[in-house]
């Protein structure tokens, strides 16, 4: 019988309400940015993005803003604006948008936000603070998009998750392509493609180019996973339990809204997230993203209040009495046999198994197979990306250098 390995988690699923609109403070000359203020009370935050794949690095950005105050606003562009100023995105407004609500640390969405954030838009959502990480956002002349409430003092900042992009998950994806090569360029060995993909062979931290494109891996920490998790919360007394396994890769929409019909089976939602190695073995093919990326995709679901993290691929009576389970669900696709065993062979046998309809198309496979079907565009995009963030870099290189050779000129 397989054993159940792993480490579980809660969720806090209270959002925080507003009690006040305060008038937007000023920060004082020389304040630390990534100071968070001692009074929180009643604060208005802004982030805004495109958040395209919403993975763990866009939800622990939008966590750390959470602790500016207690009221989040999360602005989302379009996809016109993006394609002015970036490029194609691999998922479709609409789907970013509902992604975006789905963290559970959102407390309102502005569809199509501008690009470039504002002092006009700040005022309209009456907004204290605006956060973004530490790395640079430029937009169509390569002008940083912040520097309005930069200027406005009116800026703070959190830390970017290292080891996670949007750039980084289109690279593993363009990867399960065939090799393709920008325009104007002859086809060359396989390897180009993930160099173009941002996903060659990595290389020392002292020759990464960008800080923000550049190959890193992620590492997970138990910290992160208790930042993600939060506070522990066990089922209430007379709470149905409601199980749901699955791979989860590229966190998306279709997971989303499976989650979402999940929790109408039962107040307390368990997703057990299955090992690399065992999605390899049932699916012929191993996870984009690594067991520790998609525990925290999962994590910041809303409609989550539990994981396992390793579950076995069969659900067990062991694993049914543990977690005291009340329903299993799975979505409308062919359930995979294994060894000619079906996996929920345990929860059919109580009568707790449950079909559900998730109401998405958008899948893992979806997401990918958008990527090798406009590989020439990713692959240029990514490029371009990461052109353009090594001359932000020598910029700022370059005005350090001048900044320190006038403070040695005055002395």
């Amino acid at each position: 019988m397989a054993q159940l390995i792993g480490l579980v988690l809660s969720k806090v699923a209270t959002l925080a309400g507003v009690e006040a609109k305060p008038k937007p403070r000023e920060l004082v000359e020389d304040e630390d940015i990534t100071a968070i203020p001692k009074n929180k009370k009643g604060k208005r935050i802004w982030c805004d993005g495109c958040y395209d794949m919403m993975h763990f690095g866009h939800a622990n950005s939008l966590r750390q803003a959470k602790e500016f105050g207690d009221y989040l606003i999360v602005g989302v562009h379009s996809d016109a604006d993006i394609a002015k100023h970036k490029g194609p995105t691999v998922m479709k407004e609409k789907e970013r948008y509902e992604a975006v609500r789905a963290c559970k640390w959102v407390d309102e969405v502005v569809e199509g936000s501008p690009y470039v954030t504002t002092l006009e838009l700040m005022d309209e959502h009456n907004i204290d603070y605006c956060v973004h990480g530490d790395d640079i956002t430029t937009d169509e002349h390569g002008n940083d998009t912040y520097r309005l409430v930069k200027e406005a003092k009116r800026y703070k900042e959190c830390k970017r998750t290292a080891g996670v992009s949007t750039t980084d998950l289109v690279g593993r994806m363009l990867l399960r392509s065939k090799p393709v090569v920008p325009s104007g360029q002859k086809p060359q060995e396989e390897t180009q493609v993930a160099e173009l993909s941002g996903r060659g062979t990595p290389q020392p931290a002292a020759d990464v180019e960008s800080p923000w494109t550049g190959v890193s891996k992620f590492i997970q920490s138990s910290k992160k996973i208790m930042q993600f998790g939060g506070e522990q919360k066990e089922p209430k007394k007379g709470d149905r339990v409601v199980y749901m396994p699955g791979a989860f890769d590229l966190f998306n929409n279709g997971h989303i809204s499976a989650m979402k019909a999940a929790k109408e089976h039962g107040a307390h939602l368990i997703c057990g997230i299955h090992t690399d190695n065992d999605i390899e073995l049932y699916a012929g093919q191993g996870p984009i993203c690594t067991l520790h990326e998609r525990t925290l995709g999962v994590l910041q679901c809303r409609y989550v209040d539990e994981v396992v993290i390793g579950a076995p691929p069969m659900v067990t009576t062991d694993l049914l009495d543990q977690f005291k389970v009340d329903a299993v669900v799975h979505g409308k696709t062919d359930v995979v046999l294994m060894d000619g065993v079906n996996p929920y062979q345990a929860a059919i046998d109580r009568g707790i198994f449950v079909r559900i309809e998730s109401n998405s198309s958008l899948t893992a496979g979806t997401l990918t197979e958008r990527i090798i079907a406009n590989a020439r565009s990713y692959a240029e995009r990514n490029a371009k990306k990461k052109a353009k963030e090594i001359r932000v870099i020598a910029a700022m290189n370059a005005r350090e250098k001048a900044k320190a050779g006038a403070a040695g000129g005055s002395k």
